[in-house]
């Protein structure tokens, strides 16, 4: 890496994660227009793309020997099992553009969330999106009508699991509007880009 791709910071990776339904991909998609310099993650899957995902940017769809090749490669950041399909982070990519001082955002499930937090417990901040109410996201799976009743009672139950897992974060949004989220998100980022912890040991902003 060249001493220009330095910045005073490491970057920082931000993950998304919600149960399903909860609005956690349109917020993402949102935020990466919206936030100058924050960055997307593609994260691996094995799940057949829905209508309007394209290869490559919304996912890489891989099979499962392609994804399995991978994980035992050491080549993925975290990995998860969700629904009888896989997803995983690259771990090469976001390495190099944390250690670049890029800031990432992962959209991912709390098991993947667990894992980065583990492995990258100084580089990680993580945010946690549910809905205004359960019944909320009963509705907006139902509007979303690529599922039938067996698939939307598994993931209503899910949620109700994975919604648990909300003090174990860094910060809570409840996504009532999307517009109100995106602020929301944008005030967490910027509040991180500018903890003192995070510049880097060398850095000094006066030279006397």
């Amino acid at each position: 890496m060249m001493e220009s791709d330095r910045r005073p910071r490491r970057g920082i990776i931000f993950i998304l994660s919600a149960p399903s339904g909860a609005g956690k991909t349109t917020i993402s998609r949102a935020a990466l227009k919206a936030i100058e310099g924050l960055e997307p993650s593609v994260s691996l899957t094995t799940r057949a793309p829905r209508e309007n995902e394209s290869d490559g940017l919304d996912y890489h769809f891989v099979s499962d020997q392609e994804f399995n090749r991978r994980l035992a490669g050491d080549e993925l950041a975290e990995s998860a099992r969700v629904f009888e399909a896989s997803y995983g982070t690259p771990r090469a990519p976001l390495e190099y553009a944390v250690a670049a001082g890029r800031d990432i955002l992962l959209d991912i499930d709390i098991q993947g969330a667990s894992q980065i937090r583990a492995n990258y417990a100084h580089d990680a901040v993580t945010i946690f999106v549910l809905p205004p109410s359960f019944n909320e996201l009963e509705e907006r799976l139902r509007r979303r009508g690529t599922e039938d009743e067996a698939a939307i009672g598994r993931r209503l139950k899910r949620a109700q699991e994975e919604a648990l897992a909300f003090p174990e974060y860094d910060y809570l949004i409840i996504n009532a509007e999307v517009s109100d989220s995106i602020s929301r998100l944008e005030a967490i980022v910027n509040a991180e880009r500018l903890r003192v912890g995070r510049l880097r040991a060398e850095f000094a902003p006066w030279k006397i």
